[in-house]
């Protein structure tokens, strides 16, 4: 009954198996071994992209941080959802990293609109040399708030952007999950979305520890990979994030992991609502549910782990989340205990 973070499962026996077996003999370190061109070849492939291009690091935050530097100027605004993971989960590290501010854009649920967005982009940069100039926007998907953005929503957004010449970059922690949620195709949700950069969540899905960013616009690879490098975020092993990314998108095998996220987060949503509990749209693995005084409690001491929510009084509010390695036999233990 663990259902804290996806980020508290193990890594998938595949993804463990492909770590294993690179480790034998020798290989070229900094992203020049063997392994790494194959990512990039079934990057290409999967996207449908044959000129992107693809570095690899270890964390989300530093996907995310190093998107954004090689994409927005010091002085420029980073346009993201007031409660986007780089807004209130990474320390700063955008902001450190490229020098430009973030600029927070309202929205229901996790999600922005073309609304809100345009509303924010109309009242910044109007202040000449005083004041930050728009910069570029940054979406999230699975949002912080467990919802989903489809590619129609995305485009909507990148629209916007795109008319005042400015780039995107999508949060792709839980990319796959996304992907199964709605049906799209990773190009679909992408650059045909007008996405320019993707942060290519793998620690999330049954990864050991690797996320990708994938450029859409090669012109910025070089400056991505200097950026990497002055980060400190360049592995001289790098063999080993690529064999995970590599296990990790052949023959399906993140988009497998992710339906099983999402199939027992949809369980999990079922249970809950027949139970009483109210649980806002959350169609890929993380769940917001309010549910009655008490409860966090009952099932703490049960054993279950998950997040307590600031909540509405006389309520409770949790955050649940689902991985790879869920199986109906957890879910059905949580809603056993879950009951008064």
């Amino acid at each position: 009954m663990r259902f804290a973070s996806d980020n508290t499962s193990g890594a998938a026996p595949e993804i463990m198996a492909a770590v294993v077996k690179s480790n034998d003999g020798y290989d070229r370190s900094y992203g020049a071994d063997a392994a790494m061109g194959r990512v990039t070849a079934l990057v290409r492939k999967v996207f449908q992209a044959p000129q992107a291009v693809v570095h690899l690091v270890a964390t989300g935050t530093a996907a995310n941080a190093l998107s954004i530097a090689s994409h927005c100027p010091p002085w420029g605004a980073v346009f993201c959802h007031t409660h986007a993971h780089i807004a209130e989960d990474e320390c700063g590290a955008p902001e450190f990293f490229s020098g430009a501010k973030l600029v927070l854009v309202p929205g229901d649920q996790g999600k922005m609109t073309p609304a809100t967005l345009a509303d924010a982009l109309s009242r910044t940069g109007e202040g000449g040399v005083h004041g930050v100039q728009r910069g570029m926007l940054s979406l999230t998907n699975v949002t912080e708030a467990g919802t989903v953005y489809s590619p129609s929503e995305i485009k909507a957004l990148t629209d916007l952007a795109k008319a005042r010449g400015l780039p995107c970059h999508l949060d792709g922690a839980r990319f796959a999950n996304a992907l199964v949620a709605t049906g799209a195709t990773p190009a679909e949700m992408t650059w045909q979305a007008g996405i320019d950069v993707l942060s290519l969540g793998g620690t999330k899905n049954g990864c050991l520890g690797v996320e990708g960013v994938v450029l859409f616009n090669p012109e910025k690879a070089w400056e991505l990979e200097l950026r990497r490098k002055r980060a400190g975020h360049l592995f001289s092993k790098n063999r080993f994030l690529a064999a995970q990314i590599e296990a990790y998108l052949t023959d399906g095998l993140w988009l497998r992991l992710a339906a099983q996220a999402n199939a027992m987060g949809q369980r999990l949503a079922s249970g809950l609502a027949a139970q009483g509990a109210t649980v806002p749209d959350a169609p890929a693995n993380m769940l917001f549910p309010l549910w009655s005084p008490g409860t966090h409690d009952r099932l703490e001491a049960a054993g279950a782990q998950f997040y307590r929510l600031f909540a509405p009084e006389g309520r409770e509010r949790a955050r649940l989340v689902t991985s790879w390695s869920t199986t109906a036999a957890d879910v059905d233990a949580f809603l056993a205990a879950l009951q008064p």
